[in-house]
């Protein structure tokens, strides 16, 4: 009788525990409609390509290569990948039997003065064996689901670890773009200054010649005035640039740098493969880490459904024991016990069902976060392309004025020399021409920033271990 009820419970524990599953992650369907593509040619992808390849200023990878090894943000990354990794260790541990080595003595004495001391003599007990404690059956999935979601925490902790890997090279290339521009105008503004002096000196002869006035000599004067306040500025902008290229690295910049390209040269690669969309939802660390976050989200639900389920645990012990420590290990002094235990939660004030809508609301808000980090994804994939497809032609355009206003320079100097133009118009021209190149100069750094943003935002920089872990699942 009692074995037929014992598998009767057995049997419905098995037909209900194959009925739990972990919840499925909802289908994606915040895939942006329409994906910007620059041309059919974009077959691949510049998650594909090197950081180095894309960033080809040596100046720049050495510097690159030092945040790399001691920045602070990617040393915290990779902790929390490692105690991700650790919790995982503990978590598929308690999937397994617990088995412990054993060995004790007991030595005492009864009271004489009561009924079951009279007479008592001092007595030992020794024991040794092997203990199971407490395996639990995971016949609901519980232990189960509460592995899967430390393995997808992992998981996650890696894609994070390879964001923050792409957030540290783009960082460090951004400072080092801004740092590059501003010492590119402080050289700009600090060569029209000397320009603008031989103006000031040349029209201070000319009036000591008698063939020019005060009033010319002045304007020449607030020229080189408002030069010398913009190369202050210049400076200013320069060092502060540079302090936070020193922060971005995290660690003072060496001495034997290589000599930095100019941004005429293009010290980071512009013309950047796109992919499709199905390429960035797989390449981007941030959207793998939402995706594995949610997955570990979905599996704490499938654990506390469990938890309102029966827990059947094995508690067993095989070994000796013997008063006499000699005859410990004879066969005589063999002895087992196993002790199969079932759990059934009846009240607990509410708890059970706290801990599932707490996870089930934190699932919720992972596939928000999901849904977020992809829409933010396409969208700074298509702002990249924009700016792709119009920095260069504006830098045309731009280099085209550059060039317009250094004719009208020099014919103005000409003019004026030749007694045709008056200062006021040589200086409009010189004016005009400083403010040309100094746009000129603004614009080839946001290219290449914008460049790197885009190969931020297309996953470039790194290959995903985690994503290698997840395909070998």
């Amino acid at each position: 009788m009692k074995a037929s009820t014992t598998l009767a419970v057995i049997a419905a524990v098995l037909s209900v525990a194959a009925c739990q599953t972990t919840p499925k992650a909802p289908a994606d369907d915040v895939v942006a409609a329409r994906y910007p593509l620059a041309s059919p040619a974009d077959a691949a992808n510049a998650a594909d390509a090197a950081w180095q390849d894309v960033l080809r200023d040596g100046r720049l990878q050495r510097l690159v290569s030092l945040a790399l090894v001691d920045s602070r943000d990617l040393r915290l990354a990779v902790l929390d990948a490692e105690e991700a990794r650790a919790q995982l260790r503990v978590r598929r541990a308690d999937q397994l039997p617990q088995v412990e080595a054993n060995a004790d003595m007991t030595r005492g004495r009864a009271s004489a003065n009561t009924a079951q001391g009279a007479g008592a003599t001092t007595q030992s007990q020794y024991s040794a064996g092997l203990a199971l404690t407490a395996f639990e059956l995971d016949l609901f999935g519980r232990l189960r689901a509460q592995s899967h979601s430390a393995f997808e925490t992992w998981l996650a902790a890696e894609e994070g670890r390879d964001a923050a890997r792409i957030v540290v090279i783009s960082t460090v290339a951004e400072a080092y773009l801004a740092e590059r521009a501003a010492d590119e105008r402080l050289r700009l503004t600090e060569a029209t200054l000397q320009d603008w002096q031989a103006s000031l000196r040349l029209a201070e002869q000319l009036r000591t010649a008698g063939q020019s006035s005060g009033l010319e000599v002045a304007q020449a004067e607030g020229q080189v005035r408002t030069a010398q306040a913009d190369r202050e500025a210049a400076i200013r902008a320069r060092q502060v640039a540079e302090n936070a290229l020193v922060l971005a690295v995290g660690a003072p910049l060496p001495t034997d740098l290589p000599a930095p390209m100019l941004l005429a040269d293009r010290p980071v690669l512009t013309e950047l493969p796109a992919g499709v969309p199905a390429d960035l939802l797989e390449r981007r660390p941030d959207i793998r880490r939402a995706e594995h976050q949610l997955a570990a989200a979905n599996a704490d639900v499938a654990a506390a459904r469990a938890a309102f389920f029966p827990r059947i645990s094995l508690t067993g012990l095989l070994g000796f024991a013997s008063g006499d420590l000699g005859d410990l290990f004879k066969g005589a002094s063999d002895t087992w016990s196993f002790v199969p235990r079932i759990s059934l939660p009846i009240f607990q004030g509410g708890r059970l069902k706290g801990e599932f809508d707490i996870a089930e609301i934190r699932s919720d808000k992972a596939v928000a976060t999901y849904e977020k980090t992809v829409q933010t994804a396409f969208r700074e994939v298509a702002d990249g392309l924009a700016a792709r497809e119009t920095y260069q032609r504006q830098i045309d355009a731009q280099d085209g004025a550059v060039t317009a206003a250094k004719r009208r320079s020099d014919l103005s100097d000409l003019r004026f020399r030749a007694g045709v133009d008056s200062r006021l118009e040589l200086l409009d021209a010189q004016r005009q021409l400083y403010a040309a190149r100094l746009a000129l100069v603004d614009l080839r750094a946001a290219q290449a920033s914008a460049s790197v943003q885009l190969y931020r935002a297309l996953g470039g920089g790194v290959t995903g271990q985690a994503g290698q872990a997840n395909a070998s699942r």
